[in-house]
């Protein structure tokens, strides 16, 4: 380009300009769409992959407890299994809720839906009806929140990332207040009572 006629240096010159006038305006026109998408993909990669097991682990057995609650109140022959269920719908619904914040936040997104073993509990106890709802479906969440409680626990004292730490700490007294009526309750249905 240098060694031809001065207008056509001109026009080279004022291409490239062009060219990388217009490269600069569509690299600032996509970046705030890519930068929300990196910091998303960013945090999802350095979320140590504990707190990423534990988040995701929790999302399945949050919606598991919804399912099963729900169920609870319509097979279940005794109030206060009823009563059980309703409790771990509401209370796990709003710590789904809370959950799923703390993993957008994280760049995490939860499933939808149940996976396949956890759908599988929903439909071994959706065939029981009664009296026998209520014995397995309480031995179940007795068994049920001692893991979580140990899950939570695990989380709240060691988990690396804050945030999920926290969403651990903040959930872990209701997990076992859980804990205490699932037994009582379970002691309950074991008796006979209603």
């Amino acid at each position: 380009m240098l060694k031809t006629s001065s207008g056509k240096h001109a026009l080279g010159i004022g291409l490239i300009g062009l060219g990388l006038t217009f490269g600069a305006a569509a690299q600032t026109a996509s970046a705030p769409m890519a930068g929300a998408g990196n910091k998303a993909n960013v945090a999802a990669k350095t979320l140590p992959s504990a707190d990423r097991a534990f988040v995701e682990k929790a999302a399945q057995g949050g919606m598991v407890e919804v399912a099963l609650g729900k169920l609870a109140q319509q097979k279940a022959a005794s109030d206060q299994v009823k009563q059980f269920g309703s409790r771990m719908e509401q209370d796990h619904s709003k710590a789904n809720g809370e959950l799923k914040q703390v993993a957008g936040a994280k760049g995490i997104e939860l499933p939808a839906g149940l996976d396949k073993k956890h759908q599988k509990d929903v439909d071994h106890f959706g065939k029981m009806s009664g009296a026998e709802f209520d014995k397995a479906y309480m031995g179940h969440m007795v068994e049920d929140h001692k893991h979580d409680v140990a899950d939570f626990k695990k989380e709240a004292n060691g988990g690396k990332d804050a945030d999920v730490k926290a969403f651990a700490g903040k959930t872990l007294p209701t997990l076992e207040e859980h804990l205490k009526l699932a037994q009582s309750t379970n002691d309950a249905v074991r008796k006979g009572g209603k």
